[in-house]
């Protein structure tokens, strides 16, 4: 019997009881971490097992507060983590063994550093006396993964195991949130010590205690006249703002400020686009009315974003006509890309709120109506170019206008990354706060569909549609298996055009239409979701669009639907690498 178990039963105990006691008792390294864990209100971890990290799994099932999802690849368990964060605002966990499956973890780990998702990933080590003696399954995980981690732990000794836990989660909650990577040796596992639950703090209660700094009056008084004297003024709000939950003190600072917001791929839902100040996403495939008013802006007012290369285009002619104000809670952004005139260090939430009550309010009514007059110019021209409405397969506006219907816009989208992202980014409407999540700063294909299984485990009462390529859908195809097992009810659109449909794109731009390894097939998905017990559906025509998003909402389940798009279609407008965000491929 496992140690917990047997004390939980000699005792008359409950689980958590035990948790919460201060006897000190001797427990191995194992269960200190599932008490560790449940100490950080850990209730949900995806994982893989394997040698190294067995005397964990032997220990989890003395705790059945934690559910454990298995998922079919360890990439996939760190995507899941990574989209149980983003859609919580909890830390993720997800578990490992040594060797391949640390290395299968890398790619997640990257893709939640690159976006700032708070996350603590658990790898199993080989024991002690074998590090670094090439034994089997060993690798160097923590020299593998110290760039893409915001920090790393190899745990050396079981007593060591709390304190390490409870770093690792205050590590990866703080300031500009990311991923902790702990390392523990079998043996150090299997060890047993002397373990008291109430010796160290929780990172919550670490964090409480902590008191926010308000940013410095000088600096928000320089910000205020910057605002009052700018007559084309510009927010352009990112991720910060989700990470932060300020969308509230967004709205009221916009309002406050008449300026128009700009919200960036990872910033969407951020603010609503059917606010009247709402202009757009910046950038390679931004609409040219809001890349044309960055190149008129004379302040650009950048929140919670890092002025990203596929945002600015080219650098030197990026807002040339601006000042910036910029916030951002990581000190390493200010400066990096673009100098900023005011650089505020400073949580998004508290920044704001601060600048509000310094702001006097102001009227940039007449900046805002020549934009719309530059939208207006654009719209409908761009919207022949998208929906071209003598071409019967499905098109990408009408799939996500019916998913929206669908979900009366309180469903959240989980887009994998190409094409089809661009075109879910531009026109689905998101008014539903942090209701887009997508894989921004790495551009992870085979992203979408684990970490969609993280957002409905951490939002079970909301509608959630994963919106793929069939590219990237393919990568992580086997997590059909975890949904069927954990009955998760996921809802699919694939956008299938037979390509790699970004490459292709740009083979077509800048290769001369030399469409090398592009073309891609796949499976009968019909098929393959009855394989795994789910309903799969096919759409060939526009016309079919809604009924098949209709009867998957109303079918219990995982429902895949594979609608068969124009194959050479393209996202317009496009900046050419290299070039100004102000010069754009319309057609």
């Amino acid at each position: 019997m496992a140690i917990a178990a047997k004390f939980i039963q000699q005792s008359g105990m409950t689980e958590q009881a035990i948790m919460h006691q201060d006897t000190p008792r001797e427990l191995a390294g194992s269960h200190i971490l599932c008490e560790a864990l449940l100490r950080e209100g850990v209730t949900l971890m995806y994982g893989y097992p394997g040698g190294a990290i067995m005397p964990f799994y032997d220990a989890i099932t003395s705790y059945p507060a934690l559910h454990h999802v298995l998922v079919r690849h360890e990439q996939a368990a760190a995507h899941a983590a990574d989209g149980y964060a983003r859609a919580t605002g909890k830390v993720g966990v997800c578990i490992a063994t040594s060797g391949p499956g640390a290395t299968n973890l890398v790619t997640g780990l990257a893709t939640a550093f690159m976006d700032s998702v708070p996350l603590v990933a658990i790898t199993g080590q080989v024991a002690r006396p074998f590090i670094g003696r090439d034994a089997f399954q060993e690798t160097d995980v923590i020299g593998m993964t110290q760039p893409i981690t915001k920090h790393n732990f190899l745990v050396r000794n079981a007593d060591e195991i709390a304190d390490v836990v409870h770093e690792a989660f205050r590590i990866a909650r703080s300031g500009r949130p990311g991923p902790v990577l702990i390392d523990v040796p079998k043996d150090v596992l299997f060890s047993k010590v002397m373990y008291q639950a109430s010796a160290t703090a929780t990172s919550e209660e670490f964090l409480q205690a902590q008191a926010v700094e308000r940013p410095a009056e000088h600096l928000l008084a320089q910000a205020a006249r910057m605002i009052a004297h700018a007559q084309r003024p510009l927010i352009m709000a990112g991720h910060g703002i989700i990470l932060a939950g300020a969308y509230e003190e967004l709205r009221a600072f916009a309002e406050k400020a008449s300026a128009p917001v700009i919200t960036t791929l990872l910033g969407l839902s951020a603010f609503p686009d059917t606010h009247p100040l709402h202009i757009g996403m910046p950038g390679m495939h931004g609409p040219a009315h809001t890349n044309k008013a960055i190149g008129e802006a004379d302040l650009i007012i950048a929140v919670g974003m890092r002025f990203d290369d596929r945002v600015t285009g080219k650098v030197s002619e990026f807002a040339p006509k601006a000042k910036i104000i910029h916030i951002d809670i990581d000190a390493s952004e200010m400066h990096k890309v673009k100098v900023a005139t005011v650089p505020i260090v400073a949580d998004a939430k508290i920044a704001l709120e601060a600048l509000s009550e310094a702001v006097t309010q102001a009227d940039n009514s007449a900046w805002l109506s020549e934009i719309r007059s530059w939208e207006t110019q654009n719209n409908e021209r761009g919207k022949s170019i998208q929906r071209d409405d003598t071409n019967k397969f499905p098109d990408p506006i009408s799939i996500l206008n019916a998913i929206r219907q669908s979900t009366q816009g309180e469903g959240i989208v989980v887009s994998d990354v190409g094409q089809h992202q661009m075109w879910t980014a531009r026109f689905y409407q998101w008014t539903r706060p942090n209701s887009h999540i997508t894989s921004g700063g790495l551009g992870t294909m085979g992203f979408a569909l684990p970490a969609a299984m993280g957002v409905k485990m951490g939002m079970p009462d909301v509608p959630v549609w994963v919106v793929a390529g069939d590219g990237g859908f393919q990568m992580n195809i086997q997590e059909l298996a975890t949904l069927q097992q954990e009955g998760i009810a996921l809802k699919v659109a694939i956008m299938n055009n037979g390509y790699l449909g970004m490459v292709r794109q740009w083979q077509q731009f800048f290769h001369s239409r030399n469409y090398s390894e592009t073309p891609i097939t796949g499976p009968n998905y019909v098929k393959l979701a009855d394989a795994y017990g789910l309903k799969g559906m096919r759409v060939t025509r526009r016309e079919d669009i809604a009924g098949a998003i209709k009867e998957a909402m109303e079918t219990e389940g995982t429902v895949i639907i594979d609608f068969v798009i124009e194959p050479e279609m393209n996202v317009y407008p496009m900046v050419a690498p290299g070039s100004a965000i102000t010069t754009m491929i319309e057609e």
